[in-house]
């Protein structure tokens, strides 16, 4: 009698210790760094405040004007305009296809060829003569030349002719302000949109995806902390600057088209620029983000629907949003004080940031814009339960380990 004593005075300990632990409704507040934090809407709440205001720690006062973190170092190169140095871009590049025609072509060397990946082109076994660099004018001299000097064809003017037949895409690198810095390859085409494979073999192409705009979506987007005004393009010896903000707006902007081996600076500032948080030409239409909304921790993948895609939405996108569209928000009232956590990082430096929101005050307040960040590429999101739900998760554990527990308690009775 005395164990069944003890026996239910742990399972009365445990159900007391559960609905404890169920009135609990968000454990500690997350610790930050304060440079981690860079957007607004990443501040924290003020939770000794008597009237419960968003405190904002990250921004700067509005009159302080943006300035340049550091200007590119291009000590050495020559500063052009965008007139000289458009000059350059119907050069040719590894990956566009030239149609070549010797005349009289007594060794079939007539045909299309590709630009080799090292920048040159090779008819046959002739030694490989350079492209890349050159305008098909010139490459049509350089490969007359050569194939004079094999003894292939005669001295004439007209020996050999060149065409491009299509513009492939350009491999660039670009840094500064963008989510994802690096090389990229703009105005790369499919199989199904290649020229020529329907209508047959064609002279010229405009790669309307060998622009500079078209390298930024690749790089994931110009961050809202860029200077879009004064982006740097880099060519050879040369470089200049080209203001995109009319491609932001409605204002018209020069796109230039890149060429291969073009190096692409976006400058940053330190302002967030809102006006950059949105699908554009600039930018990416949507993000992904890695969502999270259990009662319960699964204890697999399936369980948990965790996909190879989680959350896809559109750029610009804030929290509560995306709390919406996670089910968060809304249901009973009794689920109302649910809490949220948003992991992001601070692109400048790399920190990492969690800000964690009241789910109803973002709903209630009307100055929720304070503390309702825009959601970034790569985000996290969690939802945490109601304290409500929290007490039903205990008294249902209370109700399996009672269950588990009755069985041990009537063999212990039987066997005294």
């Amino acid at each position: 009698m005395t164990r069944t004593r003890s026996a239910k005075s742990a399972i009365a300990a445990l159900l007391s210790s559960s609905l404890v632990l169920g009135a609990c409704s968000a454990g500690p507040a997350p610790a930050n760094v304060s440079s981690a934090r860079w957007a607004p809407g990443q501040s924290v709440q003020s939770g000794d405040h008597p009237k419960g205001e968003w405190v904002d720690r990250a921004l700067a006062p509005a009159s302080q004007q943006c300035a340049l973190d550091a200007a590119p170092n291009l000590t050495g190169y020559q500063q052009v305009s965008p007139r000289e140095l458009g000059a350059a871009t119907l050069r040719l590049g590894p990956g566009d296809r030239l149609l070549i025609e010797v005349l009289g072509d007594p060794d079939g060397l007539s045909g299309s060829y590709v630009v080799d990946s090292d920048g040159t082109v090779s008819l046959g076994t002739l030694p490989a003569v350079k492209a890349q660099g050159r305008t098909a004018a010139e490459f049509s001299n350089e490969l007359r030349a050569s194939l004079i000097g094999a003894g292939l064809v005669r001295p004439l003017r007209n020996a050999v002719r060149v065409r491009l037949a299509e513009a492939g895409g350009v491999a660039v690198t670009v840094s500064g302000a963008v989510f994802q810095a690096g090389s990229v390859r703009p105005g790369e085409r499919t199989a199904q949109t290649r020229i020529g494979q329907k209508e047959g073999e064609v002279s010229g192409d405009a790669n309307a995806g060998r622009t500079l705009s078209t390298a930024l979506r690749a790089a994931g987007g110009v961050r809202p902390d860029a200077d879009v005004t004064a982006i740097t393009l880099v060519r050879g010896s040369q470089f200049t600057v080209f203001d995109m903000s009319g491609m932001m707006g409605t204002l018209p902007a020069n796109d230039p088209v890149l060429a291969a081996g073009d190096r692409i600076i976006v400058p940053e500032t330190s302002c967030f620029d809102e006006s950059l948080v949105r699908p554009g030409p600039l930018t990416q239409p949507g993000i992904k983000v890695y969502m999270s909304n259990l009662t319960r921790s699964a204890n697999n993948n399936a369980g948990a629907a965790i996909g190879a895609k989680t959350g896809e939405l559109p750029y610009g996108t804030r929290m509560l949003q995306a709390l919406v569209a996670m089910n968060c928000v809304g249901g009973t009232y009794m689920q109302s004080d649910r809490r949220a956590v948003l992991i992001s990082r601070n692109p400048r430096n790399g920190q990492s940031i969690v800000i964690e929101r009241d789910i109803e005050k973002l709903v209630r307040k009307a100055d929720r814009d304070l503390a309702d960040p825009y959601l970034m590429p790569g985000d996290a999101l969690a939802c945490y339960d109601s304290k409500w739900t929290n007490f039903r998760e205990a008294l249902s554990l209370f109700s399996d380990v009672a269950g588990a527990a009755t069985p041990a308690i009537v063999l212990q009775q039987a066997a005294n």
